[in-house]
This record gives structure tokens, sequence and C-alpha cells, in this order.
């Protein structure tokens, strides 16, 4: 980080692993280290998140199940809204493409309500979510573009969850 003037900051294009290991929140934003993927960081971060979901779910299901995974979820919810706020201010951008923990948790919330599910059914739910978080179709823009700060970044992901999940009501309905 750069400082320029007292309370201002230089925007850092391409943060790397000295930045992203300089602050706790960093490493949380940024998805350890999934975010620097210099090539589409929120599917490298959403990639993470199915990974990590499948890996500590089958590793160790006493300790991962529905209930704890449902609250690791909310808290992370929380908590991202502060490592965004901290780390999108670091960088000089309230919601730098390398902070994928929205993608995180936002991903992880999908696995969850899916579960149990196939591997080819997690893959429409990892093409569904990537595709409402990329193209953010109404309303999902709107809550893009009207809330800042680390709970916008957050927010817009969940919302993109939610119509990614309600895809999945609909195909089952019909």
């Amino acid at each position: 980080m750069t400082t320029l003037e007292q309370g201002q900051t230089a925007m850092i294009n391409k943060p790397g692993w000295r930045f992203m290991l300089g602050h706790p929140a960093h490493i949380l934003a940024q998805g350890f280290g999934s975010g620097l993927s210099p090539i589409m960081p929120g599917t490298s971060g959403t990639l993470f998140a199915w990974l990590s979901f499948v890996m500590f779910s089958s590793r160790w299901p006493d300790i991962f199940n529905s209930a704890n995974w449902a609250i690791v979820i909310v808290a992370g919810f929380f908590i991202g809204i502060w490592a965004c706020k901290v780390t999108g201010k670091n960088l000089g951008v309230a919601d730098h493409g390398s902070m994928v923990w929205d993608e995180i948790i936002a991903f992880w919330l999908v696995l969850l309500l899916i579960t149990p599910a196939s591997w080819q059914t997690q893959t429409w739910a990892f093409l569904g979510f990537r595709f409402f978080d990329m193209v953010k179709p109404p309303p999902i823009g709107y809550f893009d573009h009207r809330f800042k700060g680390g709970f916008g970044v957050m927010w817009d992901d969940i919302v993109a969850a939610f119509f990614c999940l309600l895809c999945f009501a609909l195909v089952r309905v019909i």
C-alpha cells in the first residue's frame, strides 16, 4: 500500500502474495491465494470453495455437517464484511477482483443447500452460480451498484447464490 496523503491510498492493480500475507483480512478476502489467479480470479475462488467444501465434508463429516456448515457460512459472511472492507480499502478499490471470499461463502451456501448432490449436479450449480455472479442480471446488478463496502461485496454474491438455488428449485418442480 502506497500512502499518498493522510487517508488516501494508491490503487493496487495486481496484488501479490506479499500484499495478501500482510494482513489476516487480506488472506481471507483473497481466498487464501485463490483470488490471486491472473485469469478469472472469481472463478478460481469458486473452484476453491467447491474443492474445500467437498474435501472438508468428506474428510471430517462429523465436524462439517449441515448445521456446522450453516454456522461457518453465517460467521464467514459477517467476518467477510470486515475482511473485504479492510482489503478493499488497502487496495484502493472497494470490490477488487482479487477479493473472492464473497464467492467462497456464497458457493458454500449453494453447495450446502443442494447436498447431497452428484458431481454433475454440483457442476451445474458451479456453472449457474458463476453465470449469475458474472452477468449480474437484475436485481443482482442493482445490489452490486447500490451497496458498497464490505457488505456490498458480500451481499451481491449471496443474491447470486439465491438465484442459482431458485433455478434448482424450479427445475425440481418442473
